[in-house]
């Protein structure tokens, strides 16, 4: 699963890298590189333009736009719902009534530097539990990775349609299995989409049998994984030193931190 990312990148940088046509961003999101549930994120996705009638029509334009990470489907009665939508399995996309319609038509990208995972280790804490390692994942050139998503619209009808806020954007990552080294740290990653397919999984024109072959084992040909501090489990440490390599060893560190993410996501490593 992916619970918690960095995302630096300013959005000039993710405009030019995704060939965004249409920004729509009120401001820029601060960068953070401990993003968490509930957060507000970008997403890049692509949306067809509207006739007089509010029809749909035309070739889909691209976007950035800031939304909360956490789907709520645009039945669901309470919000609430979206902090246990952060992440989506590629196996059961397609079926899972919270996912399934987004799934059909509202795909987009997440821009991160990197997303973090923790590794149970041989060593135990005070009360006998395996410590847990955190380790960050990223690029080993350095680009932004492309995280699949999906995005929904959800209706407050608590307060009027043109209410600011009547209207709540959210988003969710797709997970896939890891393998190989990556799945040493953790048996699940996130979805990535290379630049080839990124037409492909944006167009909200393209069928659900028109992606199937995306939907197989993340690429991960050119990712680095290092363990970092454990101090991204709480998710009022930020700044640039959570990325920092660090030496693995037994110890995880003395920040008073347990290495593992904070009541916001659960996070388990898993050892294979």
């Amino acid at each position: 699963m992916c619970g918690r990312y960095a995302s630096s990148r300013s959005p000039e940088d993710i405009v030019e890298e995704f060939e965004v046509l249409d920004p729509r961003l009120e401001r820029a999101i601060p960068p953070s590189w401990n993003v968490a549930p509930t957060d507000e994120v970008y997403a890049v996705m692509e949306r067809q333009p509207r006739n007089e009638a509010g029809e749909r029509e035309g070739d889909p334009v691209r976007q950035l736009r800031a939304l909360r990470w956490g789907l709520v489907p645009s039945w669901a009665k309470d919000e609430k719902i979206g902090s246990r939508m952060i992440n989506a399995r590629v196996e059961t996309v397609a079926e899972k009534p919270a996912f399934r319609r987004a799934f059909a038509s509202r795909r987009c990208i997440v821009p991160a530097d990197g997303y973090y995972e923790w590794f149970e280790t041989e060593h135990k804490d005070a009360k006998g539990k395996p410590r847990k390692q955190p380790f960050f994942i990223t690029p080993g050139d350095d680009s932004i990775l492309a995280m699949a998503g999906l995005y929904e619209i959800w209706r407050d009808k608590s307060v009027p349609e043109d209410a600011e806020g009547a209207f709540r954007w959210t988003c969710t990552v797709l997970s896939t299995e890891a393998t190989d080294a990556l799945g040493r740290i953790h048996d699940r990653m996130p979805l990535l989409v290379d630049r080839a397919s990124r037409e492909q999984w944006l167009d909200p024109r393209h069928t659900i049998d028109d992606l199937s072959a995306l939907l197989t084992p993340a690429q991960q040909a050119g990712l680095r994984a290092y363990p970092v501090s454990t101090a991204v489990g709480n998710v009022a440490n930020n700044g640039p030193q959570l990325v920092e390599p660090l030496p693995l060893t037994g110890d995880t560190g003395d920040t008073g931190d347990t290495g593992e993410p904070d009541e916001t996501d659960d996070g388990q490593g898993t050892l294979l």
